[in-house]
Order: structure tokens, then C-alpha cells, then sequence
């Protein structure tokens, strides 16, 4: 068991998570990046990937999508898009979103398009690698 620190997670939409946590590992532009109490301050990009939260003892797992984390000693801020809890996943819809995705990329054609379409399937294949975490 870890010392607790001050966890917030926020979407436009809404505040996804706040309370004290162990630890909580996040998908970076360099990689995954674990904070623990105490962490050095630093600002990180977060990448499309997974949420992971240490809390109780026990992992909860989230699919997450870009944004930027805060740490501090006692506490870190998330600021991302999009975050869901595996409950609040579709895995139809998600599943659709990853082909349509395939298609676009398959179609060749303009960087920008491609770039989305790489963003589309990674948080498809983000949330439908969540959900199955939790059958």
C-alpha cells in the first residue's frame, strides 16, 4: 500500500473522478508515466490509451482519451476530452468506430484524414480493450 494523494479527473462535460488514490498510471507522448505521493512537478501530454487508479488496493481501469495531466507532490489534475468507466462503454458502437476507421485508413487518403483516422481506431481500440478487461 502507497500514500494517498489528490486525484481529479475532468472532461468538458463533467468531473469523471475525485478522491484520494495510490497511485495512478496514465498512457504519455513518451510513454506510460506512473505517479505515486510525492511524484516531482511536471506537466504531461496524455495520449489515447488507458486510465488506470490505484485506490483501496484495487485497480479500476478507464479508456481515456488526449489531453494533459498536472502533477504536484500531493495531488494531480487530468484534463482530457473523453474518459469512460468499462460500464459506460458500448462495444458495439465502439467495435463500428474501429471499422470505420480501418475503412478510412484502407482509402488512403489526405495526412490530415489519415491522422484522424489513426486518432479514431487507437480510441476505439482503447475503449473495446477496456471493456474486455472487465469480462
Amino acid at each position: 500500500m502507497y500514500p494517498e494523494f489528490h486525484l481529479e479527473v475532468y472532461t468538458p462535460e463533467r468531473l469523471f473522478f475525485d478522491d484520494e488514490v495510490e497511485m495512478v498510471i496514465v498512457e504519455s507522448s513518451d510513454g506510460e508515466v506512473g505517479i505515486l505521493k510525492g511524484h516531482i512537478p511536471m506537466v504531461a501530454a496524455i495520449s489515447i490509451g488507458e486510465l488506470r487508479i490505484l485506490t483501496d488496493g484495487e485497480w479500476k481501469i478507464a479508456a481515456i482519451n488526449e489531453g494533459f495531466m498536472e502533477v504536484r507532490p500531493d495531488a494531480t489534475v487530468i484534463l482530457v476530452r473523453s474518459v469512460e468507466w468499462p460500464e459506460e462503454i458500448d462495444a458495439h458502437r465502439a467495435e463500428e468506430a474501429k471499422e470505420r476507421a480501418e475503412e478510412r485508413l484502407r482509402q488512403k487518403r489526405s495526412m490530415t484524414e489519415y491522422h484522424q483516422s489513426k486518432a479514431a481506431l487507437a480510441r476505439a481500440m482503447a475503449r473495446l480493450r477496456v471493456k474486455k478487461e472487465i469480462l
